[in-house]
């Protein structure tokens, strides 16, 4: 029986479900899915941060790879060891910490009023994303397409699998080899599963 609270295993459940539904081109039109917009301001924590090197994740990092969706959520990542730097400007900034995060950081209150979900970790690859960002119109830093297909692999939610598939379906032949060799090197178990999510992608696609 599968255990759904265990990552790996809701992956292949949602997987195994797409596969069996998925047909080409049945999802929104082709169009719409290479659509890449920036048109929903989030807070430019840039200018609240400005000493800690971070990079933007979650839901708003995926605009730069993926049609925009509506969210108010801001996630960065840092590196366990520069989290105290960090936290430390965001008090000196009036910002609030609210509360902690299952999976290694916490969330804080800005001084606008919107919220900032800070993730710590020491995993291998933290250090190259953070020090290789993509830059949003904004000029937010922004997690290359590679490490946010890692960390949307290791959640595995729902919507982390509707993310992972649009952002794959899009990606081009030399991001998609960028994408494999990441999750080959730091995520091995989940190869085989990057291959069904790009299937799916593509389907939905019309490839």
């Amino acid at each position: 029986m599968l255990n759904l609270k265990l990552p790996e295993q809701r992956r292949k459940l949602y997987i195994e479900i797409a596969l069996r539904r998925c047909r080409p081109g049945s999802g929104s039109s082709r169009e719409f899915l290479k659509k890449r917009t920036w048109n929903h301001p989030v807070t430019n924590i840039k200018t609240i941060i400005q000493n800690t090197l971070f990079v933007v994740v979650g839901g708003i990092a995926t605009r730069l790879y993926m049609p925009e969706r509506m969210t108010d959520d801001v996630e960065i990542l840092v590196l366990t060891q520069d989290a105290a730097n960090l936290y430390r400007e965001l008090e000196q900034a009036g910002s609030r910490r609210t509360g902690e995060l299952s999976i290694g950081g916490s969330t804080w209150e800005l001084p606008d009023g919107t919220y900032l979900d800070v993730i710590e970790s020491r995993d291998s690859w933290v250090r190259e994303a953070i020090r290789n960002p993509n830059k949003a119109p904004d000029g937010l830093p922004i997690i290359g397409l590679p490490y946010l297909v890692l960390m949307k692999l290791k959640a595995s939610r729902g919507i982390d699998i509707g993310d992972l598939t649009r952002m794959l379906g899009g990606a081009d032949e030399t991001d998609l080899r960028l994408v494999r060799r990441a999750v080959q090197d730091f995520l091995p178990d989940a190869v085989e599963d990057l291959e069904s999510l790009i299937v799916l992608g593509k389907l939905e696609m019309g490839e």
